[in-house]
C-alpha cells in the first residue's frame, strides 16, 4: 500500500527540492545550510531506518544459544544429583516448594528480558536519531527567531545592537515559510523511525518530536499572518 506508509525516498527527493529552492531563494544564508544539512540527515535516517526495520540476527542467535546453553546446564546438573538422592522430606518441606517457585520465576524473567533484548537495542538507537532530530528543530527555530514583522514597519528607527533588516515584507514571508516547510520534513524522519519500530514508546518519543514542530510551525505562521505586503494594486479601467 504506497499511501499508507511513508516513503523515506520521497521524503528525500523533498527534501532535495526543498535544499534548492532555498539556495536560489535566498543564497549564501544560514537557512540554506540549515536545509543542506536537513537534507544529509534524510539520507542518513534512510539508512538507519532500512537496518532497523528487519530483526537484528545475530542478536537473535545469541539468545538462542543462551537458551539452548541454560537448557544444557539445567539438565547436567539434574543428571548429575538424582532425584533419588535429594530426599524426600526436601520435597515435602516448604523451603524446598519455594525455592522451586523462586528458580522457576527467575528463570521466566530473564527469559522475558532476553526476548525483549532487541527491542531494547532498537530503542536506545532511535533515541539517538530523535535527539538529532530534537536538536535541528531548535536550530531552526533560531534562526527565525529574529525574522519580527514589527520591524518591517518604516516608521521604527532601527537600533543599533537589533537585527539588520534586509528583507522586504514577501521575502521575510518566504522565508518564514520555508522554516515551516524544513520543521515538517524533520517530523516526517521522526515518523520513518515509529514506522520502523512499532513500539509504544518509541511512538511516544515521536510524538513529542511532531508536538514541538508544530507548536513552533504554528508560531512562525502567527509571524505570517502579521505580514501585511501591500503590492502594487492594478489601476481599475475607466468606463467611457
Amino acid at each position: 500500500m504506497p499511501y499508507r506508509t511513508l516513503d523515506p525516498d520521497m521524503i528525500l527527493a523533498t527534501a532535495e527540492r526543498l535544499e534548492h529552492r532555498i539556495a536560489d531563494r535566498f543564497p549564501g544564508r544560514g537557512l540554506s545550510r540549515v536545509a543542506a544539512e536537513i537534507t544529509a540527515l534524510c539520507r542518513s535516517v534512510r539508512a538507519e531506518v532500512a537496518a532497523l526495520a528487519p530483526p537484528i540476527l545475530w542478536l537473535r542467535v545469541v539468545l538462542v544459544l543462551v537458551i539452548l546453553g541454560g537448557g544444557a546446564i539445567f539438565l547436567w546438573v539434574g543428571s548429575i544429583v538424582p532425584l533419588n538422592q535429594v530426599g524426600r522430606q526436601a520435597f515435602a518441606s516448604v523451603e524446598g516448594v519455594e525455592a522451586a517457585i523462586n528458580t522457576a520465576l527467575l528463570a521466566t524473567l530473564g527469559l522475558m528480558a532476553l526476548v525483549r533484548l532487541e527491542a531494547r537495542v532498537k530503542r536506545q538507537r532511535v533515541a539517538r536519531g530523535l535527539h538529532q532530530l530534537r536538536s535541528v528543530i531548535h536550530v531552526i527555530d533560531m534562526y527565525q527567531l529574529t525574522k519580527d514583522p514589527a520591524g518591517l514597519a518604516p516608521d521604527l528607527p532601527p537600533g543599533e545592537p537589533a537585527p539588520r533588516r534586509e528583507m522586504d515584507e514577501a521575502e521575510m514571508s518566504r522565508y518564514l515559510d520555508y522554516c515551516t516547510e524544513l520543521l515538517a520534513i524533520t517530523g516526517k524522519l521522526a515518523a520513518l523511525y515509529s514506522q520502523a519500530v512499532p513500539d509504544e514508546g518509541v511512538a511516544s518519543a515521536v510524538n513529542d518530536i511532531e508536538l514541538l514542530g508544530a507548536s513552533l510551525s504554528r508560531k512562525i505562521w502567527q509571524k505570517i499572518t502579521l505580514i501585511d505586503p501591500q503590492p502594487a494594486r492594478r489601476k481599475k479601467p475607466v468606463p467611457e
